[in-house]
């Protein structure tokens, strides 16, 4: 009986999220135009006085408000406004978490080492409040990424407009997550040994099993005749290039071990994740093509040697050297993940031109994910997922939405916190 009542309880309060959930946008059903506001493209090039139009979901146009050329459909007089694409949140557990306490509501691990047939997107919830709280900030797409274990699972690149998880599908099953063995690591106080870092002595073993994992799965796809194994199935895009292979990785050495152990069996697409020491060896990551999904950008130096302010300075340090770089944050909860264009403002803060940092969570994004040819920028033919704010969207001052379209759909910008908000300033208003 009692548990009858537990799970009653659960269903009703899952039905009262839904029902807290704004409904999805319909498709584009006419032309848009938006004139007269400074257009971020996102490629390193601004517009002061720009004209956007675009139709059926796709940008058919994007130039000089100057020019004399008929505005179609519906116009938008955004003078004084900025337009910016779509901000991309790459590597996150968006939709796979709702509420950290409830187990119920955590789909963002499963049980098991080396487990890449996982697929994170069977898992995601488009009805997500967490994920619905991104869209005011203009982050309107994510990766949707598994956590956990040597070999996570498998990612997925979704936009956050969506009745369900075949709806929210931008890219499918775009790459598998891998947390590379770390040479140290943090002693287990419950067990009695120092706080602090120390070797690890299985180091060596780990980085063994990982390349034995990619061996035995690189035979198995040459094999002729074969029984099913899901996990070395999974591994096959690796191998081919169809997918991209994150690597999470900090140190200097673990970076390196990770690069040249997994190209060495077979991996043809690799990102790094994290790179926190990846300053020591851009030329080593030039070399290799690799581009950084960088983590830790509001944080503390990790090391007494480190430079003060090396976590904030580090995706410059990076760019400088060359390397194709974005922003994924990862000590960032999934709720503060909507503070990635103010991340992105304050690496501009560290000497980088402002229209590179916006790159690093716009075109750089699109670009490491695969997804270029469609998002991440302000191009004729590209998707129309952009946002018109009142001012600079890199400052939480003028990151004040008034619009946003995903494929061409004027989204709701109305989420829980929003229908808050206005609940008890209307309480207090006048007192």
């Amino acid at each position: 009986m009692k548990k009858t009542i537990y799970t009653t309880l659960w269903a009703l309060s899952f039905c009262l999220i839904a029902i807290g959930q704004q409904t999805p946008a319909p498709e584009q059903s006419g032309a848009i135009t938006i004139e007269g506001a400074t257009a971020h493209l996102g490629n390193g090039k601004v517009i002061e006085q720009s004209l956007i139009m675009f139709n059926e979901g796709k940008i058919t146009f994007v130039g000089d408000a100057k020019l004399k050329i008929a505005r179609q459909g519906k116009v938008i007089n955004a003078t004084g406004k900025h337009v910016y694409p779509g901000f991309i949140a790459p590597a996150k557990t968006l939709g796979l978490i709702e509420i950290n306490s409830v187990r119920a509501t955590n789909d963002q691990d499963e049980i098991g080492e080396l487990i890449p047939h996982v697929r994170s997107i069977i898992a995601y919830n488009a009805e997500s409040q967490v994920v619905e709280s991104m869209r005011p900030n203009g982050v309107l797409l994510g990766q949707a990424a598994p956590t956990g274990g040597r070999i996570s699972g498998t990612s997925s690149i979704v936009q956050f407009d969506a009745w369900n998880w075949e709806d929210a599908i931008v890219k499918e099953d775009d790459g598998i997550h891998l947390n590379w063995p770390q040479t140290f690591r943090q002693g287990r106080w419950w067990a009695g040994e120092d706080r602090g870092y120390q070797p690890n002595k299985d180091y060596m073993e780990q980085v063994e099993e990982v390349a034995g994992f990619m061996k035995n799965a690189m035979a198995y796809g040459k094999a002729s005749s074969k029984e099913m194994n899901p996990a070395y199935s999974a591994m096959q895009g690796i191998f081919d290039g169809k997918q991209k292979l994150y690597v999470y990785a900090d140190g200097e050495k673990e970076i390196i071990d990770a690069i040249h152990t997994l190209k060495a069996n077979g991996a043809k697409d690799l990102v790094l994740v994290g790179g926190y020491q990846a300053h020591k060896i851009t030329d080593f990551l030039k070399e290799h093509n690799i581009p950084v999904l960088v983590q830790f950008t509001h944080n503390l130096p990790v090391f007494d040697d480190d430079d003060y302010d090396l976590p904030y300075k580090l995706p410059k340090l990076l760019v400088d050297g060359g390397l194709l770089v974005g922003l994924q944050n990862n000590e960032a909860s999934n709720f503060q993940t909507r503070n990635l264009p103010f991340y992105a403002g304050q690496v501009g803060q560290q000497g980088m031109d402002k229209e590179v940092a916006l790159q690093l969570i716009t075109g750089n994004t699109a670009k490491i994910l695969g997804i270029d040819d469609a998002y991440g920028t302000l191009e004729v033919g590209k998707s129309a997922t952009l946002f018109i704010s009142e001012g600079d969207a890199l400052d939480m001052r003028g990151n004040q939405l008034i619009h946003a379209f995903i494929d061409g759909r004027n989204i709701s910008l109305e989420t829980h916190q929003t229908e808050l908000w206005k609940r008890y300033m209307e309480k207090y208003e006048g007192k």
